[in-house]
């Protein structure tokens, strides 16, 4: 399984949608993904490919992770995975 369907995979199941409900153009206001789903899909974001996500919840945008929709979400992490190595 490819880290962009892993991440979708993830948000859809945050957002308790069928992965095909989950696009690259998705934000997460469009999946109803709340402030703490963001924080549990970035735990799970780095339990599942062994990463430290670079985030801040109590301050999102101050942030060097893009949360801005499922593609920013899905290049960040891949940029993270292709760091670690």
């Amino acid at each position: 399984m490819s880290i962009k369907d892993q991440v979708i995979a993830i948000l859809a199941e945050q957002a308790l949608l069928d992965v095909s409900d989950v696009t690259m153009d998705s934000t997460l206001d469009d999946l109803s993904i709340d402030s703490m789903g963001v924080v549990e899909t970035i735990f799970v974001i780095e339990e599942t490919f062994d990463v430290a996500v670079p985030f801040n919840a109590n301050d999102p945008s101050a942030s060097s992770f893009d949360i801005s929709s499922v593609a920013a979400i899905v290049a960040a992490v891949e940029g993270l995975v292709a760091g670690k190595s």
